[in-house]
């Protein structure tokens, strides 16, 4: 009826499933590349159809998506930090650990919130939060409220479109893979604008790329 891979999935795996897999998502770093955002609207959809009961999704989804960042938020406070607290090496040096705390003083809020929305980006940010020994009760205070925004949110606007869009099932890839261009946009131009920049400091200081071969 569908179409598409995903709704057969989570017609497999239920409720507790989905919820299984935000919340891997969310703060386990095997859950990297899961398709969260697709996943809740999707699932949210399906539900509109009498495939699962919303009244049991939505809180389910909730409670794994701040459970998750909690876990994560708890991983980085405890092992994480342990990382830095050896010499500094190629990948761990204790400036790092020091302008993170620095960033999560300032925004910890709005980027555990908008982290939510970004793949990838969200199963690192309670991870680097704790490293970061961003104050817990205001984790936990956007913990929730990112949760609320974004498995709330995502999950009622896939039921709400279900609901109210007769047919809406034919056009559920071409929606999807909206979802998933759009959260991953933001990405995409960050990593331009970093190597637009490179670019642009290179071209500012010639003398730079003159001296590289000379050093090697």
């Amino acid at each position: 009826m569908f179409g598409f891979d995903l709704a057969t999935v989570i017609r497999t795996i239920g409720v507790i499933g989905v919820a299984a897999v935000v919340f891997t998502e969310s703060g386990l770093l095997i859950g990297l590349f899961l398709p969260g955002d697709s996943l809740l609207f999707t699932a949210g959809f399906l539900a509109s159809q009498g495939f699962l009961d919303i009244r049991w999704l939505v809180p389910a989804c909730f409670l794994a998506a701040v459970a998750g960042d909690q876990v994560g938020y708890t991983f980085g406070a405890r092992v994480g930090r342990a990382l830095f607290q050896r010499e500094d090496s190629r990948f761990f040096k204790k400036d790092y650990l020091h302008r993170t705390e620095q960033f999560f003083e300032r925004h910890g809020g709005k980027a555990v919130v908008l982290a939510r929305f970004v793949p990838i980006v969200r199963t690192c940010t309670p991870v680097v939060a704790g490293m970061g020994r961003m104050r817990y009760r205001r984790f936990v205070v956007f913990n929730v409220f990112g949760a609320l925004f974004w498995a709330v949110g995502v999950t009622l606007s896939g039921y709400w479109l279900g609901s109210v869009i007769p047919g809406i099932d034919r056009y559920l890839l071409p929606i999807v893979s909206v979802i998933i261009a759009l959260s991953l946009a933001p990405s995409v131009l960050h990593i331009w604008r970093e190597r637009r920049r490179s670019g642009s400091a290179v071209e500012e200081h010639p003398h730079v790329r003159e001296r590289e071969p000379a050093r090697r």
